[in-house]
């Protein structure tokens, strides 16, 4: 599925998507995010800049570069918060631009040893809880 950048979440750096997420950097080729909602401490998403479908549209020197990005959030993510392990999701069934969930896993937490869910609504921080991720997130970028 196609999707046009004017319906797309990103490109139009809408409501809804502010109420999702926290943009918090701008890297090499791609934008960085905080997810609202914090079940998995530490959970970003890496949005590609442009309006693009899928990884395999992009040349070998794009894609390079957005992977560079995504692992670079990971390293920070890692390093911030030392989860067991990192998920990596990407899926864009109903939204078509590239991105990639970042999703810290903690033994004893939720979903240890399964599958994250996407958004299970129970964990909200308040502003300031929310900066000092941030400003944790950051310093390691």
């Amino acid at each position: 599925m196609k999707s046009d950048p004017k319906e797309c979440l990103y490109c139009q750096n809408n409501e809804t998507l502010h109420n999702l997420m926290i943009e918090i950097a701008q890297l090499n080729v791609s934008r960085v995010f905080l997810f609202k909602e914090q079940t998995y401490r530490g959970r970003c998403l890496v949005a590609y800049k442009d309006h693009v479908n899928d990884l395999n549209e992009l040349s070998d020197e794009e894609r390079n570069a957005f992977m560079a990005d995504v692992v670079r959030v990971t390293r920070a993510i890692q390093k911030a918060f030392q989860p067991e392990k990192i998920n990596y999701g990407a899926y864009s069934d109903k939204l078509s631009h590239l991105h990639f969930h970042l999703v810290p896993k903690y033994i004893d937490k939720p979903d240890y040893g399964s599958t994250f869910q996407m958004n299970p609504r129970k964990v909200y921080l308040t502003d300031a809880e929310y900066q000092v991720l941030i400003d944790t997130l950051k310093a390691n970028l």
